[in-house]
């Protein structure tokens, strides 16, 4: 894996999942480029001199994903300064709670700019980059949290939006897999980052039948492996790592 490069959306907090999936790659001799918003600049600069002790470089930047133009913007700065990306993880989301009595125009469109447009446009211009650059091996990984196998009240655009990732993860597999790359979602299920409290803690705990809530390092070696040369055969799939989560 020495000398492949990676770009991971959606690395804030010391929490967040995109965090925990840095430093996974890294252990695997990966290059990084991470992405992050709204964040504590003491902490970025630390956390980016934390995965350069761990003998990969490290890129950051604070994009707005929502921004149309992320995507070229992103892939840009990335060739600039580590060069062309072999490993892609849409792990950054936008999320808020709605319901049909709060959802409007402007919900929608907030949702739809970083989880669909954002994470689509990036996908097929990975792609387009990639099938220029000589590289043999590429792998995309989306992030989506399990909408085509249950239902989540009060979060209808967050559902609708992610929900078609996995659609178009599929779709997109088929077209890049001539190209020697892989697509594949993980559904991670309730997992403990940054937007748990003690009370939704509580309340889904009962729910995981191996005793305890699903971690962001749990995630993270899903996409290890996903991204590692062992899952060279594994595309189009979107891969529930729930912890047997029981819904409902």
């Amino acid at each position: 894996m020495k000398n492949k490069i990676a770009i991971i959306t959606g690395a804030s907090s010391p929490r967040d999942i995109g965090t925990a999936i840095c430093r996974k790659l890294a252990s695997q001799g990966i290059d990084i480029f991470f992405t992050h918003w709204n964040s504590d600049e003491v902490w970025i600069d630390s956390f980016q001199q934390e995965v350069i002790r761990m003998g990969v470089r490290c890129e950051e930047i604070q994009i707005d994903l929502s921004d149309k133009n992320a995507a070229s913007e992103l892939l840009n700065i990335v060739s600039n300064r580590l060069g062309i990306p072999s490993i892609l993880v849409n792990n950054a989301a936008h999320s808020i709670s709605d319901g049909y009595s709060k959802l409007n125009a402007e919900i929608l469109d907030d949702h739809y700019k970083v989880n669909m447009r954002s994470s689509f446009l990036q996908c097929v211009e990975f792609a387009r980059r990639f099938e220029k650059s000589g590289l043999e091996e590429g792998r995309i990984i989306n992030m989506t949290s399990g909408q085509d196998i249950g239902p989540m009240p009060g979060e209808l655009a967050y559902v609708a939006t992610k929900g078609a990732i996995s659609a178009f993860s599929r779709s997109l597999s088929q077209e890049l897999a001539p190209l020697g790359i892989t697509v594949n979602a993980i559904n991670p299920g309730p997992t403990d980052s940054t937007w748990m409290t003690d009370e939704i803690r509580k309340h889904l705990l009962p729910k995981f039948p191996m005793g305890r809530i699903g971690t962001p390092d749990d995630v993270a070696n899903i996409v290890g492996f996903l991204a590692s040369n062992d899952a060279k055969w594994v595309t189009g799939q979107v891969i529930h790592s729930e912890g047997g989560f029981i819904r409902g």
